[in-house]
């Protein structure tokens, strides 16, 4: 699938923004895409607990304070575009707690959305809730960027994290462009022998990608005691990987998603940009 268009949203916090547009703008520059920022602008939340009735006041200056983050991340993000030439546009949307559907909206119009982890010492209002209505809600793939950052955008040396399932399979699809590019493309299994999938596991998947014209190799590994997702993170901080794909797993029920364990720990501690689908 070819990626020309690119929804970033952006972090609201200062030090947490430059990351995530810095991986935005050197995947749209590198894959002649357009770019698009969207700033979040978190509406204020009033306990329901309150025993007394929230002044307007306090509303009025809690709506005027993530205005001007928004505002304010919308300006960096301008400047870093118009700095690299990048063909863009910026949006600033409202978003109620409970109801992601504005940004869902604009968010499908994409090929891509690039988002930022949350940050555990520096949490982010709706941050969470963002990333996983992105991965699960939009129908888009996303590319979360760690917190902790990256010094420049690379995917020369890729892993997929297979297992044969549907939502792999869809990360892959949405990834085909960047994988093409790629200097090395390591598929790699956890606990094959426990997938019972059919003849070789990964040779299909590694001959598929060939035809695309991907250097390709499979290589199979076991899990450790802390899970899968902590064996493919030691797999990728022992080899170099600049990025990893691979499928996004849970369910929603009533819209509050129950992440799978593999999902779940590469969300928290992934140590570079993962593109997933669902």
């Amino acid at each position: 699938m070819a990626i020309k268009d690119v929804v970033c949203i952006l972090d609201i916090e200062t030090d947490l923004t430059t990351a995530t547009v810095q991986i935005a703008s050197e995947l749209a520059s590198q894959m002649d895409a357009h770019l698009t920022g969207v700033a979040p602008l978190i509406e204020p939340v009033v306990p329901a607990l309150m025993v007394q009735p929230v002044p307007d006041q306090f509303i009025t200056d809690a709506r005027n304070r993530a205005k001007e983050k928004a505002e304010s991340a919308i300006e960096r993000f301008s400047d870093y575009a118009k700095v690299n030439g990048l063909p863009f546009e910026t949006r600033i949307l409202d978003i109620m707690p409970g109801g992601l559907d504005t940004l869902l909206n604009h968010a499908r119009m994409c090929d891509l959305i690039v988002i930022g982890q949350d940050h555990p010492d520096r949490p982010e209002p709706l941050r969470v809730d963002l990333i996983e209505a992105a991965l699960f809600d939009s129908g888009r793939p996303i590319m979360i960027v760690p917190y902790v950052g990256v010094e420049a955008f690379s995917a020369k040396k890729i892993m997929v994290a297979w297992d044969g399932s549907k939502t792999a399979a869809h990360a892959v699809y949405a990834a085909m462009s960047i994988l093409e590019k790629a200097e090395e493309v390591e598929v790699v299994m956890v606990d094959a022998e426990k997938l019972h999938l059919p003849g070789d596991p990964g040779a299909d998947l590694a001959v598929y990608l060939s035809r695309h014209g991907v250097n390709v190799s499979v290589q199979k590994i076991a899990s450790t005691e802390e899970g899968i997702s902590d064996a493919l993170i030691k797999y990728v901080e022992a080899n170099g990987n600049d990025l990893v794909v691979m499928g996004g797993y849970g369910h929603s029920r009533v819209r509050e998603f129950v992440l799978g364990g593999a999902t779940r720990g590469m969300l928290e501690s992934m140590p570079v940009p993962c593109l997933m689908a669902h």
